[in-house]
């Protein structure tokens, strides 16, 4: 299978995710054809990646002996926003992006 994030053309966007459980996640993108984007996350470990706005990322939760889908979260919600002049528009509304806190 390809490793084309993009099924539309469009430019990728940078994303963020932590697991911040006690379990190990299997985290995949599954809604985009020709893409393989699966990974394995331990613990409080985060992983940075790129994907198509129109992306959705699966959560699933290691549960003995199978793995159970905990959550679904759309890619335009875990991108990470750079600072950038003001001369440039944000591509998606502002309502549509998440704030990460401490």
């Amino acid at each position: 299978m390809s490793n084309q994030l993009s099924s539309k053309g469009n430019s990728p966007i940078l994303c963020y995710y932590a697991n911040v459980t006690n379990q190990i996640q299997v985290v995949r993108i599954g809604n985009i054809p020709n893409l393989y984007f699966e990974r394995v996350l331990f613990p409080r470990q985060r992983l940075m990646f790129e994907a198509a706005v129109e992306a959705v990322l699966e959560i699933h939760t290691s549960a003995v002996p199978s793995a159970i889908l905990s959550d679904k979260i759309p890619c335009y919600v875990l991108r990470v926003i750079e600072e950038v002049s003001f001369e440039y528009e944000l591509v998606i509304p502002e309502e549509r992006c998440a704030v990460l806190a401490r």
